[in-house]
C-alpha cells in the first residue's frame, strides 16, 4: 500500500514540473527549463521503477496513469496560477471612450489607441500590453466601459521599449533603492 501511495505522490510531483518545464522552454526560459528537466527525470526513474519493480500489479500501473492525469490538473493550475509570461490585447470599438482609455491608465495600463475604418463606420483600436497576472482584470474593465468591444488577445513572446518596459525599469529601480 505504501508503494501505491508512493506512486500516486510522485506523479503528483511529477507532472507539474513537467508542465512547468514545457512552459518555460516555450518561454525561452532555458535555465529554469533545464533544472525542471533533472528534477523531472529524476522523479520519473524513481516512479518507473517503483511501477516496475516486484510483480508489477495492475494496481500500480492503473494509479500511475491516474496520478499522470490528475498531476495533469495540479500542472495547470499551478501555471494559470503563476501566469508567466505577458499579453497582448487588442480591443475594437465603435466609439472612441475616453472614460475606458483614462480608467485603463490609471490602472497602470499602457494603451495605445488607432483610428481605423470598420465595414460600416470608424473603429477605435486599443493596443494594450499586460502581464497574465493582470489579464483577467483588464478584460473585466473593458467589459465593464464597453460591454460590446471585440477584444483577441494575443501572446507577447518578445517586446522592446514602451510604456510597460519602462514602468517595470522604474518599479526595479524603485525596488532596489528601498532595499
Amino acid at each position: 500500500m505504501m508503494q501505491i501511495i508512493l506512486i500516486i505522490l510522485l506523479q503528483l510531483a511529477y507532472v507539474p514540473i513537467l508542465t512547468l518545464r514545457t512552459i518555460f522552454m516555450v518561454k525561452n526560459m532555458t535555465t529554469f527549463a533545464a533544472m525542471l528537466g533533472f528534477l523531472e527525470s529524476l522523479i520519473y526513474v524513481f516512479g518507473l521503477s517503483l511501477v516496475f519493480s516486484g510483480d508489477q500489479s495492475v494496481i500500480a500501473m492503473v494509479v500511475y496513469a491516474l496520478g499522470f492525469g490528475v498531476g495533469i490538473l495540479v500542472g495547470g493550475a499551478v501555471e494559470n496560477k503563476l501566469a508567466i509570461g505577458y499579453n497582448n490585447i487588442v480591443a475594437n470599438l465603435m466609439n472612441k471612450n475616453m472614460e475606458l482609455i483614462n480608467k485603463l491608465r490609471e490602472q497602470g495600463f499602457g494603451v495605445t489607441v488607432s483610428e481605423g475604418e470598420g465595414r460600416d463606420s470608424k473603429r477605435y483600436r486599443l493596443d494594450i500590453l499586460t502581464k497574465r497576472s493582470r489579464e483577467n482584470e483588464l478584460l473585466d474593465l473593458i467589459e465593464e466601459y464597453e460591454p460590446r468591444a471585440f477584444i483577441i488577445s494575443y501572446e507577447a513572446r518578445q517586446f522592446k521599449g514602451g510604456f510597460l518596459v519602462n514602468a517595470m525599469k522604474k518599479a526595479r529601480r524603485k525596488k532596489l533603492n528601498n532595499k
